[in-house]
């Protein structure tokens, strides 16, 4: 759901958490984090959600063509100690998308395919 940062309503997190806990055909949940800005503190309030419900959800920040080199290097480095430290039902790896440039889509998409059934994986290795 968009709108969870500076701009989200007073009551979002009261809205939000008993809409992800009651929908049984949720698979996963995306959140979106602004990589121009970084992880912020309404981030880790919506991280904090997504743990209490205990289903998986996957953190995409975007923006990325936003950030400098070094916020390049950093923040998705602090974001995987987050991920790997505070979290158990988020997928280990963030996905780093850019709509411009359409940077990270094409492997976000993939995920989704194979999340949502769309596409099925086989085992091409040869034994």
């Amino acid at each position: 759901m968009p709108g969870y940062g500076h701009r989200a309503p007073k009551d979002f997190v009261e809205m939000v958490e008993p809409y992800l806990q009651s929908r049984t055909n949720l698979v996963r949940t995306f959140l979106l984090v602004d990589g121009s800005v970084g992880l912020q503190k309404a981030d880790l309030v919506a991280l904090e959600m997504c743990e209490s419900i205990r289903r998986p959800y996957v953190i995409v920040v975007t923006k990325v063509d936003k950030c400098g080199p070094r916020t390049l290097l950093n923040e998705p480095a602090d974001l995987q100690e987050v991920i790997n430290v505070h979290t158990k039902s988020c997928f280990p790896q963030p996905f780093l998308v850019s709509s411009l440039h359409f940077k990270g889509i094409y492997l976000l998409r993939c995920l989704i395919t194979h999340i949502t059934g769309s596409i099925k994986l086989t085992d091409t290795s040869q034994s």
